[in-house]
């Protein structure tokens, strides 16, 4: 039989803090049920009173919590106590063609540190997100790199974050950060600036008419296109909302192809002169309207994309585009990360912000 010895320490001292070497050893297993307060004051010759003294530190502390009629049990907090070298990375789509080499920057970094990747897919949904770090929460995991599902529409799921606070689980954002989140570690590309950049592009080549075409449910696609926006007042274009598709995630595979096809046929025939893109993926379909209404590209319409994928060199088509370095911003997020769990505090603020540049290919021809 245990028991306290008293000495100088007070005893509900002495054992809050043998309970707390058994749950931090892992002699108490997270999810495990304590035993009740008759058997621990029996155990170690205290008085319950000495015993409820001792839970209530640890529970204030978050070692161990109560539940109503069922007891008190090890927190799952604890979980997280000891290094498991897994890291989690939560991206919106797995197959999609950005994130197969952000993944490879990722694990070129953390493969090197001796850290296995978990793969997770929200496929862009906030429900799968929340799904994802409820499921990181009661794993072994030392770290989390994700990028937010619609990271332009307000988090309701903050509580999930601030559980991975509360159980010191580091995470950084990539490609984009939510509204209320903005102060937390992330690695971005300056998007406003890409935006800027493609769209000034047209204009100093004598483009005056140019629609946008963007993605209005993440961060990415509101930058890009306030790029958009400061590039037409520059060169004294008034701006048109006429002239920006928005689409959002649910239709993107749809809605631009079918807006630009609505603008070419009939709206803005003979009046657009270039097409801004999202992306790559966009600017594939906004091609494929244009020329089905009879345009060439670039003889009739430029059109530019962004991300400097595959997808930009097609057919002898050479899309002139944004370079989106993913291997390196996926190395520079990873970097951020292990920083992060060596130095043991979440850096609030520390964020990368990756400057674009433009690939110049054969998708724009000078316009005067």
């Amino acid at each position: 039989m245990e028991s306290i010895t008293g000495g100088n320490t007070p005893k509900y001292q002495e054992l809050t803090e043998q309970l707390r070497l058994q749950i931090v050893s892992g002699e108490i297993a997270p999810g495990q049920k304590l035993p009740s307060e008759n058997t621990l004051s029996a155990q170690y010759q205290v008085s319950r009173q000495t015993v409820r003294k001792a839970l209530a530190i640890l529970q204030n502390e978050g070692y161990i919590y109560a539940e109503h009629g069922r007891g008190t049990f090890c927190s799952e907090m604890m979980r997280h106590a000891h290094p498991s070298k897994n890291i989690a990375v939560v991206t919106t789509y797995l197959s999609d063609y950005i994130f197969p080499r952000v993944i490879q920057g990722i694990d070129d970094v953390l493969t090197g540190a001796g850290y296995s990747i978990v793969l997770k897919n929200t496929k862009n949904s906030r429900t799968r997100e929340a799904e994802c770090l409820q499921e990181i929460l009661s794993k072994d995991i030392d770290g989390v790199i994700i990028e937010p599902s619609k990271s332009q529409i307000f988090c309701r799921h903050m509580n999930l974050y601030e559980q991975l606070e509360k159980s010191h689980i580091p995470y950084v954002f990539i490609q984009g950060c939510f509204p209320q989140m903005k102060d937390k570690p992330h690695v971005l590309l300056d998007d406003f600036q890409g935006g800027y950049m493609i769209t000034k592009y047209l204009t100093d080549h004598g483009h005056k008419n140019i629609v946008g075409v963007f993605k209005a449910d993440d961060m990415q696609g509101q930058n890009r296109h306030k790029g958009y926006v400061r590039a037409l007042q520059e060169a004294e274009i008034l701006y048109d909302p006429d002239k920006v598709v928005w689409f959002h995630t649910e239709d993107r595979k749809i809605h631009p192809y079918e807006a630009i096809r609505e603008m070419a046929g009939k709206t803005l025939r003979g009046r657009m002169d270039a097409v801004v893109c999202y992306n790559d993926q966009t600017a594939q379909l906004v091609i494929r309207a244009l020329q089905e209404e009879g345009l060439r590209i670039p003889e009739d319409v430029s059109v530019t994309g962004y991300d400097n994928s595959s997808l930009a060199n097609q057919q002898g088509l050479r899309l002139t585009t944004i370079d989106h370095p993913q291997e390196k911003l996926g190395a520079m997020a990873a970097e951020l990360l292990l920083s992060m769990i060596q130095n043991g505090e979440k850096e609030e603020g520390e964020s990368v912000l990756i400057q674009p540049m433009l690939i110049e290919g054969n998708s724009c021809m000078e316009y005067r």
